[in-house]
């Protein structure tokens, strides 16, 4: 699976299974998501790709530059996917 910075990912492993982040920083085995709540910006959470599923959506990185901002797209996000 192939990540850029910016696209929208699904925890399919731990305790945040189910959660959408964005992802920060992508390397060959783990990548840094946040999603401007728990887990913001500055200090994103490391996590294996093996756990996280790809969406088609990758947001603009220019249009995000604070935790709020995050937090709006992503809830955009989830409430087109039918979450809460």
């Amino acid at each position: 699976m192939k990540l850029e910075p910016g696209c929208i990912v699904r925890s399919i492993a731990g305790h945040d299974a189910g959660q959408f982040y964005m992802a920060v920083e992508c390397g060959q085995r783990l990548v840094a998501v946040a999603d401007g709540a728990k887990r913001t910006l500055g200090a994103p959470k490391r996590k294996n790709i093996r756990h996280l599923r790809k969406t088609n959506t990758v947001l603009d990185l220019s249009g995000i530059k604070t935790d709020e901002q995050l937090r709006a797209a992503l809830r955009r996000y989830r409430l087109d996917e039918g979450g809460l």
